[in-house]
């Protein structure tokens, strides 16, 4: 009996240790936590090139905040609160839109696209994250800017966390879905880069859309959203404080973008494994 009883304990430990042996099953909180502590990696150990783009950020805004004081005089100053926050929503629109697009360009170029093409979860949800968690360090990165930019010209703005984070990251997911359809475009076409960051220059006139004199304009990515976050900053509305026709058409704009976005890169993508130029460069 008692041999019996440690023979049924062996059996028990065995497979005990054979089913601790097994490797789990990877989950996209695995997926999403291994893209953004590569980041974070990125960001720790390649310092100088995160601080030549806050530089580069406040080069491009001194320019345009002396030179706009030389020709502009009065007028830049009493439009300053409007100019800091487009700029701040730029910067962002920036940062998302080539976080996809130019992420996947370099993936082509290093040869390593098949691996995310491989993976279990597919190309598009590894690209998506991948490029939400460039996102997260735009934010910071552009806090940092919106912060140097307030002191460098001593204007105060209403900055209410939710509110600012919770419009302008609605608002961005719109330029993020471009950035889908850019990077699908890439896949396909490959070097098509100056084009791409020509839309970047476009991304000044969705951020300066006269949604008032011309609402359809409000169904264009960027331009809803910067006349919220105008208001939002400049005004001092908070998220609460907007109407639920303008909260339903910032929330439409983003996921109709980002969708659209999605199906351009997931055609895109298709197409290129079926011409076998997938991997080619």
């Amino acid at each position: 009996m008692s041999r019996e009883v440690e023979a049924g304990g062996e059996v028990d430990v065995k497979r005990e240790l054979d089913s601790a042996e097994e490797p789990r099953p990877a989950t996209y909180y695995h997926l999403a936590r291994a893209v953004l502590y590569r980041e974070y990696l990125i960001f720790v150990r390649y310092p100088a090139n995160a601080i030549g783009g806050i530089v580069v950020s406040l080069f491009f805004f001194g320019v345009l905040f002396y030179g706009g004081q030389l020709l502009a005089g009065q007028a830049l100053a009493d439009s300053l609160e409007g100019i800091i926050a487009g700029y701040f929503l730029w910067t962002l629109s920036v940062g998302a839109y080539s976080s996809v697009s130019n992420d996947i360009g370099s993936e082509v170029q290093w040869g390593t696209l098949e691996r995310h093409v491989t993976t279990p979860f597919g190309f598009a949800p590894v690209a998506l994250l991948k490029g939400v968690a460039k996102v997260v360090r735009t934010f910071l990165t552009s806090a940092v800017v919106l912060a140097v930019m307030l002191l460098l010209t001593g204007t105060r703005l209403s900055l209410d966390p939710i509110t600012v984070v919770s419009v302008a990251g609605l608002a961005i997911v719109s330029v993020l879905g471009l950035g889908f359809a850019a990077g699908g475009v890439t896949v396909l076409y490959k070097r098509i880069g100056n084009w791409l960051n020509l839309l970047q220059f476009g991304f000044i006139v969705l951020i300066s859309a006269p949604v008032f004199e011309l609402p359809w304009t409000r169904f264009l990515p960027l331009a809803h959203g910067s006349a919220l976050l105008q208001r939002a900053m400049v005004d001092g509305v908070r998220l609460w404080e907007f109407g639920p026709a303008d909260l339903a058409l910032l929330v439409g704009v983003a996921v109709g973008y980002l969708l659209g976005g999605y199906l351009v890169f997931h055609y895109a993508t298709r197409r290129a494994r079926r011409l076998g130029v997938l991997g080619d460069y």
